[in-house]
């Protein structure tokens, strides 16, 4: 079995949000038992029930709710008859993660499944409060609340996934057909308004609203009507306050905001709706606004639809959408300092494409549709990474990976090079405690200029500087945020434009890092990285557990179900 087949045989190197803490890391603090069962279960929405994996049978999933430091295993129970990753897990087995939390994470991170597409629907959210005798670093919210925002798909999500990767567009991805607000579409679709999601608040409180996205495709524009929003933390960090009347998340971000109930006693909608960069010219895809209900307590009429929020942008609103980017900063205190790294060591410059792949399959010359990331679209191997670099075995994968792109040209440019990339399992490798510096360029190749939200696991990064447009090495980096940029493990590339993160590597181990749209993952936008022991027990990747499973049942997907995609290039129209 080959490479674009995105069942993932990564292993740890695929761990979910739920397992990037740093593993090398002591704690101290309390201990927490979770049991996840893995199973199909029966769900009605939009005038329709169909049958999904899921995990306790929830949608979204079981909360992991911690205090910072703490501990949890998490003993997996896999009832479906589909192989999931929170590692490999086969049907009909289990097997018990040891999770222990960075020191330093606090706020909302998530976990999900990572095989195939099934995190559609397997996942849930982390809560980690502060520490047993600490507080937030503003003032004690009244109450608080979580919203998790996800994708519907019409059918069985497998079988989907099959026709997905037979039928291979520009569009063929976008086929959630509602998102959803724990786990209700809302009033605006057929068949809905009954279980409608409702929050009760009382008036003149402060709530801490903590928002996961994890729809599989798109980022989302998310507003209340006629409350504003603060923010102050994402992806597990806090951030200074900032007030907004909307937010803009992608795909595995989280965020914490603030909100004061302070408007008169009725109905107000929350509402949430995609935010499109890829071409305008393309109208299939999921244009529905998924609602949910702010619900004051107390006696009054209530109205006969609630309040809309007019300030939510529009889809193709890039404005909005970019503009709110650059907008977060670490809080940078005593408490919650910032340690950016100034002495770099490595640098890399990636280019992030929609591409196209030309490879031979049982003495066929296939050409189809790719992502890649400095031109190499990432080919899964058939066994763990992790293991082949832990057990030194040869010919899993190659440590090439590039720094550079083959070839410099205008990359947002309506004008570009012939398309073309390389199939293959390159990954970078870091020696411990490396300062790196990595400049990830959005390109227009194919004339496909779109976001790619960036996911790194095991890490946490800063992102010093954004910026539309081709990154300028001369001039760009004097602008560079060292004080108090955002701390992130998601960051969006915005559409013909670049972010420069940077991290320290000091923690051991294989992690992957990838485009959390799932269609660009599928197509290869992705890569991982194998950062090395440093000289200490403590510094150094734990050891494999002797009940680790191993790969042996195969993803139901074959390299002979793109066949159909063949001439799929001969459609778009190549400058």
């Amino acid at each position: 079995m080959m490479g674009l087949t995105k069942m993932r045989f990564l292993l740890e190197t695929l761990v979910p949000a739920l397992l990037t803490g740093m593993l090398a890391s002591m704690a101290e603090g309390g201990t927490h038992y979770y049991d996840f069962v893995l199973k199909e279960s029966n769900f009605t929405r939009l005038c329709s029930t169909k049958s999904m994996m899921t995990v306790n049978g929830s949608f979204p999933g079981p909360v992991i709710r911690i205090h910072r430091g703490d501990m949890v295993y998490v003993n997996v129970h896999n009832q479906d008859d589909f192989g999931a990753t929170i590692h490999w897990i086969q049907p009909g087995t289990n097997f018990t993660y040891k999770v222990i939390f960075g020191e330093d994470q606090e706020g909302t991170l998530w976990w999900h499944a990572h095989s195939d597409w099934t995190r559609a629907s397997v996942h849930g959210a982390i809560v980690i409060l502060p520490t047993e005798g600490t507080t937030y670093p503003f003032p004690k919210p009244d109450g608080e609340h979580l919203l998790v925002l996800a994708s519907w798909f019409k059918g069985d999500l497998n079988e989907e996934y099959k026709e997905f990767l037979s039928n291979q567009t520009l569009t063929s991805a976008l086929d959630d057909i509602a998102f959803t607000i724990n786990g209700e579409p809302g009033d605006l679709v057929a068949c809905g308004g009954e279980t409608t999601h409702r929050w009760l608040v009382d008036y003149g409180k402060t709530y801490l609203l903590r928002i996961v996205n994890a729809v599989v495709n798109s980022e989302l524009f998310f507003a209340i009507s006629e409350h504003n929003l603060t923010i102050v933390g994402t992806d597990g960090a806090y951030t200074k306050p900032r007030v907004t009347s909307y937010i803009m998340i992608a795909p595995g971000q989280t965020m914490d905001v603030l909100i004061t109930t302070n408007q008169g006693l009725s109905h107000y909608y929350m509402a949430a709706r995609q935010f499109v960069t890829f071409d305008p010219s393309i109208t299939e895809f999921n244009n529905m606004t998924a609602t949910a209900i702010l619900q004051y307590r107390g006696n009054y009429t209530p109205p006969d639809v609630p309040s809309f929020p007019t300030n939510l942008p529009l889809f193709h609103d890039l404005d909005s959408g970019l503009g709110f980017l650059p907008l977060l900063r670490s809080l940078a205190t005593p408490e919650h300092p910032v340690n950016v790294p100034l002495n770099i060591t490595t640098r890399m410059f990636i280019t992030a494409s929609i591409n196209i792949v030309d490879y031979t399959f049982e003495g066929t010359e296939v050409t189809h549709l790719a992502a890649s990331l400095n031109n190499i679209t990432f080919m899964d191997p058939t066994s763990s990474i992790l293991l082949a670099y832990y057990r030194h075995t040869s010919g899993v994968y190659t440590t090439d990976f590039p720094d550079y792109p083959p070839s410099y040209y205008n990359f947002t440019g309506d004008t570009y090079p012939p398309p073309l990339s390389v199939l293959a399992t390159k990954v970078k490798v870091l020696n411990y405690n490396e300062s790196v510096e990595i400049i990830v360029q959005g390109t227009n190749l194919l004339g496909q200029g779109a976001d790619h939200p960036l996911h790194l696991h095991g890490y946490t990064f800063y992102v010093v500087g954004m910026g539309r447009g081709n990154f300028n090495s001369e001039t760009d980096p004097k602008w560079y945020n060292l004080v108090d940029p955002s701390e992130r493990n998601t960051i969006t590339v915005p559409k013909n434009g670049w972010v420069a993160l940077r991290f320290l590597a000091n923690n051991p181990g294989v992690w992957l890092w990838h485009c959390h749209f799932d269609r660009h993952l599928t197509w290869g936008m992705d890569s991982a990285f194998i950062v090395k022991n440093g000289e200490t027990p403590e510094t150094s990747i734990l050891p494999s557990p002797a009940y680790m499973p191993s790969c042996a049942v195969q993803s139901p997907i074959r390299l002979e179900d793109f066949q159909d995609s063949i001439e799929l290039v001969n459609k778009i129209n190549v400058n």
